[in-house]
């Protein structure tokens, strides 16, 4: 049985160990407790190998204390990672080891390791134990001391905590997914140019993206400022005709959730526009469920700048990059060619040129080449 110090040390780490999933790095609180209550120099914990993933990425390293001085860590990473002759994976899981159980003394692989890496990082005595989640990954903590050895209820403190890293790894591992999956999404959607706002159903913004709260600050230069919050909350425009049509389509869609979507041009140089959509959910979690989700789709480029960008990708003429880029934009020929100072057989002809470069068999199929393009993400 542990003594009363380290049965209150066990009951003061689980807190710190359920926090430490969110913390920024991970665990750190608990490493730093963990270390205290050991009375140890130094506390690790160590994921080693993922199975995928860039090679530097592959070990992820926590701590607390003193880390190895940098020319050993890097003799380590240079020479005795690839020897490395510790038998992580050998280890029973939820047994805490003592240095001599880990290293075989008197081999000259298991001899450098402790000359060339440990002694020099002051870790002449350690006690290490594996845990695994359900998906077969696995940690190692790592407690080290340069003077005096563990008692063996720190074994024990250990051993009493591996029962719950078990979970905290498995929620760790589902929370890093997410974060990834949704690191991923949002990269994807910047470079879409997409940003979104919550509205309930009174029109009152909730929440807002990095785009969508740039487009509601004061003298936000995205959109030239069409759009605001205001004094009472709620999403409006500056323009009348536009905070008018803002205004309806938020009714309608808090009216009716299934009303179809609504868009509205804000600007057309640089092109913006906004897509109201009736929300989904009508119940929240932490926060209060939105009516009306706004998406906002910026395009910060120029039109000079787009259509160099579509004579590069599918070799047109200026003229002709000019031409393709209204058409894109839901423009008819008969309404592009005053635009671009053109006769309408003159944008007729231009546009056969068009369809021919780029393989389009009209304009829907040359909306659909252009919008899917890398030119979406640019």
């Amino acid at each position: 049985m542990m003594g009363e110090g380290l049965g209150a040390a066990h009951a003061s780490l689980i807190v710190p160990l359920i926090a430490g999933m969110t913390e920024e790095p991970p665990w750190r609180g608990f490493l730093d407790a963990l270390r205290l209550a050991v009375a140890g120099d130094y506390a690790s914990l160590v994921f080693r190998p993922l199975p995928l993933g860039t090679p530097e990425a592959r070990v992820i390293h926590l701590y607390s204390g003193q880390p190895s001085p940098p020319p050993v860590t890097r003799h380590y990473r240079e020479n005795l990672y690839l020897r490395d002759p510790m038998p992580y994976h050998d280890m029973i899981e939820g047994r805490a080891y003592r240095l001599g159980e880990l290293l075989q003394f008197g081999q000259p692989a298991h001899d450098a390791y402790l000359s060339q890496l440990l002694v020099p990082s002051g870790m002449n005595h350690l006690r290490m134990i594996r845990f695994a989640e359900s998906g077969g990954l696995s940690g190692w903590i790592t407690v080290t001391r340069r003077e005096g050895e563990f008692p063996e209820e720190v074994d024990t403190l250990l051993e009493s905590l591996a029962p719950y890293m078990r979970p905290a790894l498995g929620s760790f591992v589902a929370l890093e997914r997410e974060r990834m999956t949704a690191a991923v999404a949002r990269e994807a959607v910047r470079r879409l140019n997409f940003g979104w706002l919550t509205l309930d159903a009174e029109g009152r913004v909730l929440d807002a993206d990095h785009l969508g709260g740039e487009m509601l600050r004061d003298g936000a230069q995205v959109g030239g400022g069409r759009i605001a919050r205001g004094k009472d909350g709620r999403l409006t425009a500056r323009d009348p005709a536009l905070r008018r049509q803002l205004l309806a389509a938020i009714r309608e869609l808090a009216e009716n959730p299934q009303a179809r979507p609504r868009a509205l041009v804000l600007t057309r140089e640089p092109w913006l526009d906004l897509l109201l959509v009736p929300s989904g959910q009508r119940m929240g979690t932490t926060q209060a469920a939105p009516a009306i989700v706004c998406y906002l789709h910026a395009d910060n480029w120029s039109s000079a700048d787009r259509c160099e960008q579509l004579a590069q990708l599918f070799d047109l003429a200026p003229s002709e990059a000019r031409l393709a880029l209204a058409l894109s934009r839901g423009m008819s020929i008969s309404e592009a060619a005053p635009e671009l100072g053109l006769t309408v057989e003159s944008a007729r002809t231009y546009s056969k040129r068009i369809y021919a470069k780029t393989g389009a068999r009209g304009q829907a199929d040359l909306v659909r080449f252009i919008h899917r393009s890398v030119l979406v993400i640019a």
